[in-house]
């Protein structure tokens, strides 16, 4: 029986970074609820992926201008297995801190094929608006033709 021996260069690092690329991700591959975000119009719209969510488990809260999504993924089987675990199960969630300009009372919220979509209207204060220009101590005079 031959046996061979592998050497590897240890690095003490290593384990730190594996920890913290699966909780914060990587810049091209996030940890959880990978978003986009734009605005149309006169409203706001994110989209948030969360593939395999139970409808049902998808918790939204409004706290001043902090949206918090929470949801969960059904943990596996135990006696399953696997090769590769990847997504995240259990609960997680990530807060959306939005500006003063938005109407947080009005948010609406759509999931619909993995995606969460929250359209979210800017303030009617916020909006652009006219501002009448009068001239004080001037009266205004009909001219005749």
């Amino acid at each position: 029986m031959e046996v061979t021996t592998m050497l590897m260069r240890t690095d003490p690092f290593r384990g730190l970074d594996r920890l913290t690329e699966q909780v914060f991700g990587t810049p091209a591959r996030p940890a959880v609820m990978p978003m986009d975000a734009w605005r149309d119009g006169d409203e706001f719209f994110v989209e948030l992926d969360l593939p395999g969510v139970d409808p049902d488990s998808l918790d939204l809260d409004v706290e001043r201008n902090v949206v918090t999504v929470r949801a969960s993924r059904p943990q596996l089987d135990p006696g399953r297995a696997m090769i590769a675990t990847e997504r995240t199960r259990g609960v997680f969630s990530r807060q959306l801190f939005l500006g003063e300009n938005l109407d947080t009372d009005r948010i609406r919220a759509d999931y619909r094929d993995g995606v969460l979509r929250l359209i979210v209207p800017v303030a009617e204060e916020a909006k652009p608006r006219k501002i009448e220009v009068t001239c004080s101590g001037h009266e205004r005079q009909a001219i005749n033709a």
